[in-house]
Parts: structure tokens; C-alpha cells; sequence
């Protein structure tokens, strides 16, 4: 982003039905419920416990006539440990059913979750299907420290986009970026619209008024990277380097403006990074610049980042927040959070990426972005463990782009980028930490490492210059 007790007791053999489907469990311990969140502060009651989704398949149907949302989802999971029942995200719309393995589930809301009791025990290591049918008005959920994130109707559509949070407002999730998963999503709109989601496109059919739009993201992909953006849209579709590449422009957007002009460049630029990073990590590219100013941010929602508005004011394009939003396809999406606390290994290097691409194209060198950003920061924020109100500060940004930097500087070229290579090549798809990452490169360049980084992320006082 630029600016996822078991109970012990018997049940009395009167209320033997009812408590069981209410959750009671066998005294045995076999099945307890599962967690309600993932256990990560930066996003207390996000996330849940006690399973892993390897799945998502969402069919949806949306009307702006109305901003009525309807749906049914069905998630694939695993039970990693035994169940009584579990949660799911999913916030302010009605859930009218839910199945588990085919066989009909009590289920209940507690604010933003679903508490879904299987009419059996899930056993650990079992896989399940949980079918949930739902609909109503979406709406954002509020920040007061990040903005509102998640479904924001639009007058010709709506845009689903956010981070930390957003997922949950318009399908039930496990919405935390350590459970990553795949997804097929269609989407059935009136016609005329468009309705834009991550990955490879599927074709699409219409019927009696609406069109139905398919989308198929085969990688794993964290549950905020999840987006759908529907409305009047001039959408190009072609291939770059064997894959398909969709674009998208609002039509409230000029046609040969800013927004279009740096979306256009889309697949120059991830070919320039994938020289720096390795292979480009999915199988479609794409944007998507949006004309509505409540979008203050870009977002890196995977293979499709999505553009607000407010990147291309004036006449120039800005082809550095694509190179960002660009770069997070590695660093953030391949390569995802297992900790909010650990962001800046997600904006740090898509801001040095900006640095890079900057130097390409003939602006400034990254030596001279080096030098700026550190005459400018404030040691005293630290950029690993920033606290949720600083998650999207320059700390994370700037500071965590000046440690990338001493690092390169530190251990040379070749080492450096055969570090980023390696490293993304090894985790891809998968989750990591900043330990994980700091072991990863003193195993590369041989050398210990930590004393060097953490005086450039956590540090209180200007490390001395490499």
C-alpha cells in the first residue's frame, strides 16, 4: 500500500441435543472451538484459529439500483486441530444458511463473526467445506487511526478495497494475511458494468439484463489483496510475456490522462522489477485507476493494484506509484505478512523499488532519494513493530527503504540482489517475518547481519553512514 477452554463437562442426557448443536463437546477433549481471532494486536478479533483455508470460491450478485449484495460462498479448509464449532469473518450483511460437508449448521453473529457449529465434530487434519449463503447492504468498517476499509458503494457501483481489513465486509473470511488461499470469484452485475477481480479472467456471460463476470486467482492470496470494483469502467484486455494483462480506467477519468498514461506502462515496469527481484510471481497482470476520492491510497491487491485519484493530479503521469504497488506483487503478495508488526518488510522495498524505477526512467538516482529520506527521519519511530496508528508511516516507508539501502550498501550489488532473489524465490506463496528475513540474509552474505539492521529499522539515533 502506498499512501488477514475446551469444555469438559458432560451434558445432562435431557439436554443432550440442544447443548451439542449449541457446541458442547465430548469430555474426551477431542473437539474445543475455535479461536475467535488470529492473536494479532495490530487487528484484535481479525483472523480465527483452529483451521487453514485452502479455498475460496464466491459467487455474488450486486445491484446499485439498490447496494444490495447477495451471495454464497464456499471455503475449503482444513481443521487444524479438532472443532466444535469455528468462526468467520463477516461483517453487517445476513447469513440466511450455512452447511457444513453438504449437512446443514447452526450458526450465530457476535459482532463481525460467524460462529458456525457443524452438526459433527471436525476432527484435526480433516478436510471440510463450510457453504454460506448471505446478502444485504455492505458497508466499510471504521477506523478512526486507518480510514474505513472494505465495500464502499459507489453511484454507478461499488469498490471493495482496504487494508488491513476488508474482505469481511463482503464475504465470510479468515481474514488475516497468515491464511492465504485461492480463489474463484464470480461476479453478476447489470449490464453495461464492470466487475473487476484479481487474477485470470474466466470470460463472461450475459442473461436477462446482467452480465456475469469470472475471475481466478490460482496463487495464495492474502484476504485484504482480495478486491472487486464494479462500475462504467474502460477496460483493455491483451497478454504481457504470455500472461493476460486487464486494465482499467473509470470512465469519469480522461481517456489519454495521467491515470491511463502510467496504468499503460504496467507491464514495462513489473518487467523491470522481475530484473531485480526475479520472475514475475503470477499468472496475470493488470490495474485499476479509480475516480472516487474517498480512495486516498493505492493498494497492491494481487496481479490488479488498485489506483485512487489522488496520484494523478495535473498532467504528468506517475508511473512510481505503479512501480510500488508493482513491487508489493513480490513484497507483500508472493511474499506475505505472518505479523502486521513486520509491514515494513512489505513497504520498504516497494518504496526502494520506487527508488529503483525512479533512477530507470531517468529521475532521480537512488542515491540521492537515500540521502533525502535520511536527512528527514525521525529515529525515534521505529519501522518493525511501528504500533496499528503508524502501520502506514514513513517509518515503515522512508526508514524501512534506508535500511534496504545500508543493507545493499553493506554487503555489495551482486550479494544484495542475489539476497532479494533467493529470498522471494524461497518463500514464494508463502509467509515471513523479520527474523526470517534477517536469517535468510546472513546465511546469503555469510556475515552476520542483525547488529546492521537494527540500527537502521529500530534504532533511536541516525545509524553512521555506510
Amino acid at each position: 500500500m502506498r499512501r488477514g477452554v475446551g469444555l469438559a463437562r458432560w451434558c445432562a442426557a435431557a439436554l443432550a441435543v440442544g447443548l451439542l448443536a449449541a457446541g458442547c463437546t465430548k469430555a474426551d477433549g477431542r473437539f474445543r472451538p475455535g479461536a475467535a481471532d488470529a492473536g494479532d494486536p495490530y487487528v484484535p478479533g481479525a483472523g480465527n484459529g483452529g483451521y487453514d483455508v485452502a479455498h475460496y470460491a464466491l459467487r455474488l450478485r450486486y445491484d446499485p439500483a439498490d447496494d444490495r449484495l447477495t451471495g454464497r460462498a464456499v471455503v475449503t479448509a482444513t481443521a487444524t486441530a479438532g472443532l466444535s464449532r469455528f468462526h468467520l469473518d463477516l461483517a453487517g450483511l445476513t447469513v440466511d444458511r450455512v452447511r457444513v460437508d453438504g449437512d446443514p449448521a447452526r450458526h450465530r453473529r457476535d459482532g463481525n463473526e460467524l460462529i458456525v457449529t457443524p452438526a459433527h465434530g471436525l476432527p484435526a487434519g480433516k478436510s471440510f467445506t463450510v457453504e454460506v449463503a448471505y446478502g444485504g447492504v455492505p458497508r466499510p468498517l471504521p477506523s478512526a487511526e486507518l480510514g474505513d476499509g472494505g465495500f464502499q458503494a459507489t453511484p454507478d457501483g461499488a469498490i471493495a478495497l482496504g487494508q488491513p481489513e476488508s474482505a469481511s465486509t463482503w464475504f465470510p473470511v479468515n481474514d488475516h494475511p497468515s491464511d492465504k488461499a485461492t480463489y474463484d470469484v464470480e461476479v453478476t452485475v447489470p449490464d453495461g458494468l464492470a466487475a473487476l477481480g484479481n487474477g485470470v479472467p474466466k470470460g463472461r456471460s450475459s442473461k436477462d439484463g446482467w452480465t456475469t463476470w469470472r475471475w481466478a486467482e490460482g496463487a495464495p492470496m492474502a484476504s485484504y489483496l482480495a478486491t472487486l470494483v464494479i462500475g462504467n469502467y474502460r477496460v483493455s484486455t491483451g497478454t504481457h510475456a504470455g500472461k493476460p494483462l486487464v486494465t482499467a480506467v473509470a470512465a469519469g477519468l480522461p481517456a489519454d490522462g495521467p491515470a491511463a498514461a502510467s496504468v499503460a506502462r504496467t507491464g514495462e515496469i513489473a518487467d523491470f522489477l522481475a530484473g531485480r527481484f526475479g520472475p514475475y510471481p503470477f499468472d496475470a497482470y493488470g490495474g485499476i485507476a479509480v475516480a472516487d476520492e474517498r480512495i486516498r491510497y493505492a493498494l497492491e491487491t494481487q496481479t490488479r493494484p488498485v489506483y485512487g485519484p489522488g496520484f494523478f493530479r495535473g498532467d504528468r503521469p506517475n508511473t512510481e506509484v505503479v512501480a510500488h504497488e508493482l513491487a508489493h506483487q513480490w513484497f507483500g503478495d508472493s511474499v506475505s505478512l505472518a505479523r502486521w508488526r513486520d509491514i515494513w518488510l512489505n513497504e520498504g522495498f516497494a518504496t526502494y523499488a520506487e527508488w529503483l524505477w525512479a533512477e530507470h526512467d531517468g529521475g532521480r538516482g537512488v542515491a540521492k532519494s537515500f540521502a533525502a529520506a535520511y536527512a528527514a527521519t525521525d529515529w525515534t519511530r521505529p519501522s518493525v513493530d511501528p504500533g496499528r496508528a503508524a502501520m502506514f508511516g514513513d517509518a515503515v516507508y522512508q526508514r524501512g527503504a534506508l535500511a534496504v539501502h545500508a543493507l545493499r550498501r553493506a554487503v555489495g550489488d551482486e550479494t544484495f540482489f542475489r539476497i532479494l532473489r533467493g529470498w522471494l524465490a524461497e518463500r514464494r506463496g508463502a509467509i515471513a517475518t523479520t527474523d526470517d528475513f534477517v536469517g535468510y540474509a546472513e546465511r546469503v552474505a555469510d556475515r552476520p547481519l542483525r547488529p546492521l539492521l537494527d540500527a537502521w529499522l529500530v534504532g533511536v539515533t541516525a545509524p553512521a553512514l555506510p
